[in-house]
């Protein structure tokens, strides 16, 4: 086995670009109107304005963006109102960041394209400033690229739920079993963080669903004079995407479903979660095999000398960080078994991000060395975002709320997937959420126009290929499905995140701009 020379510490590594974007757009102060104690500080319109505003989606006013988008070259920002409630448009009104950068070539428009993000908790808004000039690029300026920050995000309508920093973190709201495998403290956790968003979140927390996130890309189309507009969607982004399609399949016209999960009305968010590890199992072999390789050697990277070296070597100084933490760079978050399976997880993101993982292995191995955490573990998340996080998957869907289940469920998932310790199938605040699933979910179907392209990694992390196949068999003749030979979360457009895949990229952009598909489901 080798590793790095004991007596040497490894100088500390910042996460990839990518990962550290993705935290910045979490931890973005508000740019818009903030919504606190669950009630929205809008203006109430007269119940005619209110009405015709709701109906044709009101009237969007482009100006410079806030000094925290970021902004790309020619990115403009504005505010849309809808409605807090849908179910009564003429009642208080919340406020949506939404954000365009418009075509370049008015001849040859081909209309809006919805840049739809991830999560439940990432910003639209950000996703365009940071992809927004590639797609540009890739798309040959055809399209205006729309994107806004759904509720609970960025500049976008606030809940807070006034959890105690300590429930915060990554570590704690991921839900990681004690080093033992025992649920009883995360359970505790758990059922805090929920009472404390029951008592906290009101309305707005209560709005925080996808389905009120569809309606709002209703009322955004209507707003930009659009009949119909394209999308790309990513990762949870899919699903949002999806139900879309589903409910207005009229108003669709080139659909791209990047990195889709499983939308089994009976796995909507907690078969997501189960799904990591799984995930992480099919992709932790790229890194075993990258850390093992000899070119890893002349930058003190190469941590063993075969693939199940590496593997050993991760399980063990996991299960030697359960028993004995080390004191990191930030005071008062040792490195234990759960941040170091957390960071792990993280890495397995993107192939740029497998640096920083394996210096923060060399460190922790090194008894000279002081580890450095990433920074998505350096911090308790802002209440803002932590009420986002547990939300939209709490109030999306009932959660199962036996705790024995949870335990048993737990201990089988550690055996079978020692790589997760657990976490994926552990009790969530999902489980006491006061009130349960604001609607029941939406079965996705087949009726509909035949105008969508699926891509997916075959080794994802976070959305396995197999929940991408589940998509795909949901979806049945109206989708193609572009199944990518490649590891990592996210495919199309990620060459500066990682290694790209151009079989993949063209294909995606051929279909943006001709509306051409392969005719039927293709590996790249």
């Amino acid at each position: 086995m080798t590793t790095p020379r004991a007596g040497r510490p490894l100088a500390a590594s910042a996460l990839s670009a990518a990962l550290a974007a993705a935290l910045a757009a979490v931890l973005l102060a508000p740019a818009g109107l903030v919504a606190g104690g669950g009630t929205a500080h809008a203006s109430a319109p007269s119940a005619g304005t209110a009405a015709a505003s709701a109906a044709d989606g009101g009237v969007l006013r482009w100006g410079e963006c806030a000094a925290s988008v970021r902004a790309a070259d020619g990115q403009r920002c504005a505010v849309l109102s809808v409605p807090l409630d849908h179910a009564d448009p003429t009642g208080p009104r919340i406020d949506l960041a939404v954000s365009r950068l418009a075509g370049t070539r008015p001849g040859a428009r081909r209309g809006t394209l919805l840049v739809i993000p991830g999560g439940p908790g990432s910003s639209g808004v950000q996703r365009l400033a940071q992809k927004g000039a590639a797609l540009a690029e890739e798309t040959g300026g055809a399209y205006d690229l729309v994107a806004f920050d759904p509720r609970g995000v960025g500049g976008s309508a606030k809940a807070r739920c006034g959890l105690a920093a300590e429930d915060r973190w990554m570590v704690t709201l991921r839900s990681w079993p004690a080093a033992d495998g025992s649920t009883g403290a995360a359970a505790e956790r758990a059922r805090r963080v929920a009472d404390a968003c029951a008592r906290n979140g009101g309305a707005v927390l209560r709005g925080l669903t996808t389905a009120n996130q569809v309606r709002d890309m209703e009322l955004l189309r209507r707003a930009l004079g659009e009949e119909k507009v394209s999308a790309w969607a990513t990762s949870y982004g899919t699903y949002v995407a999806a139900r879309y399609a589903q409910e207005h399949p009229d108003r669709t016209d080139r659909w791209v479903l990047d990195s889709s999960a499983d939308p089994d009305p009976r796995r909507v968010a907690y078969g997501w979660l189960a799904d990591m590890a799984r995930g992480a199992e099919d992709r932790f072999p790229d890194f075993a095999a990258w850390a093992s390789d000899p070119d890893r050697a002349a930058e003190g990277l190469r941590l063993a000398a075969t693939p199940a070296d590496v593997r050993a070597l991760v399980l063990d100084l996991a299960a030697r960080l359960d028993r004995a933490p080390r004191a990191t760079a930030v005071p008062g978050a040792p490195l234990d078994g759960a941040s170091f399976r957390q960071a792990l997880q993280l890495a397995l993101y993107s192939d740029a991000a497998f640096p920083a993982f394996a210096r923060l292995v060399g460190q922790a191995l090194d008894p000279e060395a002081v580890p450095v955490l990433p920074p998505e573990l350096s911090g308790a998340m802002p209440d803002e975002a932590a009420a986002v996080t547990v939300g939209v998957i709490c109030n999306d869907v009932d959660w199962p709320r036996s705790l024995p289940a949870y335990a048993r469920a737990v201990a089988a998932d550690r055996a079978r997937h020692p790589l997760t310790g657990g976490m994926p199938a552990n009790v969530t605040p999902c489980a006491f959420w006061k009130g349960g699933a604001v609607e029941k979910p939406v079965r996705l179907t087949d009726d509909g126009p035949s105008n969508i392209l699926m891509i997916q990694n075959l080794r994802d992390p976070a959305t396995p290929h197999a929940s991408g196949l589940r998509m795909r068999a949901a979806l049945g003749d109206r989708a193609r499905l572009v199944s990518v030979d490649r590891g990592g979360h996210g495919v199309y457009l990620t060459a500066a995140g990682g290694a790209g895949n151009a079989c993949g990229d063209r294909t995606v952009t051929r279909f943006l701009l001709t509306g051409e598909r392969p005719e039927s489901d293709v590996r790249c």
